[in-house]
């Protein structure tokens, strides 16, 4: 089983895709196996999500109108995010998943056979030097990313990369034409399968992990094509990736953490951990600032016996100067506890109960919000805890013992709107209802 922070348990049976057009194999610099690359065609005869939307009833909105997603057994429950009214629900067997998908609309949700796109029934259409914003009823659209194992969705300056972990295979798109099956995806394969993550730079290059199902050993920076530039292989249990202002990257290990700046012609510098084992697995950045949050396990006996740690303490990376500090908080919390503010501020729900919100710049906790009652994390990491998620200026949490998602106004510490769901929720989304040349600029990772 893997755990939260990515490690591996018992071995897999990888079950590989087969390859559907005739890769193109590209030299690399380093010494392992080349990346391939290649073009993929659309699926034929799609039903594309505009087409479906359409056929459902549009209503015209004054101003976009943003929607929160909550997975649970069973389904996708879709709320107004301003008022967490109940908008629609949608059925979907097994264990789900939840990540943007770029466009301000669509979600993807991990399930059998890929990423299949959840169209949420909020979006915006520019109009010369204004959009248009429109509602429909929330449902489940044609469009799939292929994948024998879903993993991470990364959205980053209006490209979206989908994971595949059991082929190792990662696909990227636009994000504003991700729900177009007719838009054109480039698809690279890496050496070896594992769990992965993919992130697509401005200047087209790509920054990728590189492991086998059993170990994940470091970096490696790809141009536009897919072949190799550099790599790094001091990032043992690499896992999770944000980023920070000026494009600078940061990558988790069990050890520190990775920082890329530059993009293709950049530079990789290793962060080492206070602790021999100091494990950073997820983590949270703001694209306006240069802090990253992390989270942060010194227990290494805990990891070599794969049992449970209970951290109480997250580590703020400075990307500028390639340094670490950590903050010592009241409580525990978990992989789904990390955000960021609209201003930048670190937000970590603690199991105490409170939204512990931290000043990066100092590195300290400048105040607590009680939210929820105080709580225990699972043994097991796909058992739902509670999660946090934050949209302009707004922190949506759930309580999974009471099946309720709250709203809180980040500023005031305002618990403004309570909903109680019919089933228990566990992970959650925002669909932002604009464009996607105005998407927001924090961006998070917190996946298993």
């Amino acid at each position: 089983m893997r755990t939260p922070d990515g490690a591996t348990g018992r071995p897999r049976l990888l079950a590989l895709a087969p390859l559907t057009l005739l890769p193109l194999v590209l030299a690399g610099c380093g010494t392992g196996a080349a990346t391939t690359a290649r073009q993929t065609a659309a699926p034929a005869d799609p039903s594309p999500a505009t087409e479906q939307a359409t056929e459902r009833a549009a209503t015209e909105q004054a101003t976009s109108t943003p929607r929160l997603a909550v997975t649970h057994e069973g389904g996708v429950t879709v709320l107004d995010a301003t008022t967490l009214e109940r908008v629609g629900d949608v059925e979907l067997p097994g264990y789900l998943r939840l990540n943007p998908a770029g466009d301000g609309r669509h979600l993807a949700v991990s399930s059998t056979g890929g990423f299949r796109l959840l169209d949420t029934g909020t979006w915006g259409e520019p109009h010369g030097d204004h959009d248009h914003h429109w509602t429909a009823d929330p449902a489940l659209t044609d469009v799939t990313y292929a994948a024998t194992e879903p993993g991470h969705v990364v959205v980053h300056e209006g490209r979206t990369t989908f994971f595949d972990d059991g082929t190792g295979t990662f696909t990227t798109v636009d994000s504003a034409d991700v729900a177009d099956p007719a838009a054109e995806r480039l698809e690279l394969q890496t050496a070896a399968a594992h769990h992965g993550v993919a992130v697509q730079l401005t200047d087209g290059s790509f920054v990728v992990s590189e492991g086998t199902p059993d170990a994940r050993t470091g970096i490696r920076v790809l141009d536009a094509s897919g072949a190799e530039v550099s790599r790094n292989d001091q990032c043992p249990g690499v896992h999770g990736e944000a980023v920070a202002v000026d494009e600078a990257l940061v990558i988790g290990c069990v050890d520190g953490v990775l920082v890329h700046t530059g993009g293709r012609a950049g530079t990789t510098t290793k962060v080492q951990a206070p602790d021999a084992h100091g494990r950073i697995g997820n983590q949270a950045g703001h694209e306006e600032s240069p802090f990253v949050l992390g989270d942060y396990k010194s227990d290494g006996a805990a990891a070599a016996a794969e049992t449970l740690e209970r951290p109480t303490r997250v580590s703020v990376i400075d990307t500028r100067d390639a340094s670490l500090r950590l903050v010592d908080l009241p409580s525990s919390y978990t992989f789904r506890s990390l955000a960021r503010g609209e201003g930048g501020e670190g937000l970590v729900l603690g199991t105490d109960g409170s939204l512990h919100v931290i000043d990066p710049a100092s590195a300290t906790v400048v105040r607590s919000v009680p939210v929820v009652a105080p709580w225990e994390e699972p043994e097991e990491w796909q058992e739902p805890r509670p999660a946090v998620r934050v949209h302009e200026g707004t922190a949506y949490v759930t309580e999974p013992a009471t099946r309720e998602v709250h709203a809180v106004d980040v500023a005031t510490g305002e618990v403004f709107a309570t909903t109680t769901l019919d089933a228990v929720p566990d992970e959650l989304a925002v669909a932002t209802g604009e464009p996607a040349h105005e998407h927001g600029h924090a961006h998070e990772t917190a996946s298993a």
